[in-house]
Parts: C-alpha cells; structure tokens; sequence
C-alpha cells in the first residue's frame, strides 16, 4: 500500500488574502509531498508496507526509526493542519462550544491560549488543540511530534514551521497566527474529532 498524497480540501487560493496561493503551492505540494515520498521509498518491499500511516508512526517511534517518524509524522500533521482550515468561517457550537466555554472560559481565552503557544513556541512545530477524557487543553510539539499517536485527541493544529508563513510574512509568525486562528479555523472539522469515537485517520 502506497501512503497518499492527499489534496488540500479547498483551492489553492481558497484561504487569501491570510494564507497565499503560493504558500500552499510550495507547503503542499513540495514540502507535504517530500515528507510522503520519503515515507514511500523507506517502506517499500520491508513489513510496513501495507500498514496504515499510523501504524508508520508508532512502528518508527517504538523502534527508534528518527528518520522514517520524522518524515511520517509529518505528512500526517500537514494532512491534520489542511483540514484544521476552511475558506468558510465558522464558530463553535454544541458540545465543542459547551467544552470550550467549560475549560477555558470563553471562546477568546481559547484563542489567546492557543495564540501564546503558537508563537512562543521556539523553532518548528505545531500548536495544538487536544481533547483527553474530555477535557480539552492546548499543547506544543517540537519538530515533527504529532498528537496522531500519543493518547490524546487531536482537534486542531497550527503549523509554526517557517514554511507555512515565510512566503507571505516573512519572519512575523505573530502576523500568521493571528490569521490563522482569527480567520482560518474549522470549528466544524474540531467538532466532529471531538465527537468520534478515535482518533483522525490519515486520508488513504
């Protein structure tokens, strides 16, 4: 089984003036694709090539594998970060607002967590939105950690690699996670990883 390249979910330009065309372009189809194709050629005629991109994951990081969890890893948190942003705004409700409302104290505390996080995070990685029997919280990981397998459930990352903002902002990661958590968000997509039963499984 080869491991997917998926589509973005939207356009190229879907998600400007906050995120251009040409940052997805190079994001996705560059970076999100080398990651893959590096998977590709590490599994190929070995045991894990039929496994499932989490099954990658947990395999590599047990046996110490840094190369093929790096680029493994990472093609599920881009995968992750592209469905984490829609063109079309959208806001909490139901049981993620309930949730939201209950341990963090409004939808803004939330925000400003998530944006002290993002942009205070040194180097690369990713801020994310996680829930652990039930309770939702904010974590960091560096480089290429991923939520996809360490027992939490992941409801929304952002990106703080320098590749997803440094074509349209430069050095300004401030700039870019305000976009992103002010404008992009899927509210919609955190909801329904709230409501299913596992985790988010990388598209086949």
């Amino acid at each position: 089984m080869t491991i997917a390249h998926p589509p973005l979910p939207y356009a190229d330009d879907a998600l400007a003036p906050h995120i251009s065309a040409e940052t997805l372009q190079t994001h996705h189809g560059k970076h999100h694709k080398a990651y893959v194709d590096k998977v590709n050629a590490a599994i190929e005629g070995t045991d894990l090539a039929d496994k499932s991109l989490e099954e990658i994951i947990r395999h590599a990081e047990s046996s110490g594998n840094k190369g093929l969890f790096n680029n493994a890893a990472q093609s599920w948190n881009h995968a992750f970060y592209w469905e984490s942003m829609s063109p079309s705004k959208s806001a909490p409700a139901g049981d993620l607002a309930a949730a939201i409302d209950r341990d963090f104290g409004s939808l803004d505390e939330l925000k400003k967590k998530l944006k002290e996080t993002a942009v205070n995070h040194f180097a690369s990685g990713w801020a994310w939105l996680v829930a652990k029997d039930g309770e939702l919280s904010v974590t960091d990981t560096h480089d290429a950690g991923t939520e996809a397998t360490s027992g939490t459930k992941p409801l929304l990352v952002v990106d703080v690699w320098e590749h997803a903002y440094y074509i349209d902002r430069k050095n300004v990661r401030p700039a870019y996670v305000d976009a992103v958590v002010d404008e992009l968000l899927n509210w919609d997509f955190a909801a329904e990883n709230l409501a299913r039963d596992g985790v988010w499984t990388y598209p086949a």
